[in-house]
């Protein structure tokens, strides 16, 4: 794991790093098992943890 920023992404931001659109990320973040918190009523995503959640998928070649 490496560290990272505790900044709080919004799903648009989110989605734009993991390279999906907004529909699909929301649609599927919890069945893939992203980290999220709510803010209220809004998800938002913590750059540590999106950034962790691709590395522990990385497959090496």
């Amino acid at each position: 794991m490496r560290g990272g920023s505790n900044l709080l992404m919004t799903p648009e931001e989110a989605a734009v790093e993991l390279g999906v659109t907004k529909r699909v990320l929301m649609d599927s973040y919890r069945r893939w098992g992203i980290p999220y918190l709510k803010v209220g009523k809004h998800v938002r995503f913590r750059t540590r943890d999106l950034h962790n959640w691709v590395d522990a998928r990385m497959r090496a070649g």
